[in-house]
């Protein structure tokens, strides 16, 4: 059995919040592993229209799509799992 939690959520929050939180999340978004790597080298995790490669370990995002596009300036994720 893997030792990786199953899913993350991902809150987007304002870059200027020092400990964001979910009331300071402009979004959210629970990731489920998608079974490949991303092109970080790390897992690939997809959902609610976020893709993000995720180190596990850290709990750190390495790559982040949200629709498709990159996370746009003043906004950074912060990553609670497993959820």
């Amino acid at each position: 059995m893997s030792s990786e939690p199953q899913n993350f959520e991902i809150l987007l929050v304002p870059e200027h919040v020092v400990e964001g939180s979910r009331q300071d999340a402009v979004r959210s978004a629970v990731v489920a592993p998608t079974g490949g790597n991303g092109a970080s080298g790390y897992p690939r995790y997809s959902g609610e229209g976020m893709v993000a490669d995720i180190d596990p370990a850290t709990r750190t995002v390495e790559a982040l799509l949200v629709d498709g596009a990159e996370l746009d300036y003043g906004l950074k994720p912060i990553v609670y799992g497993p959820s």
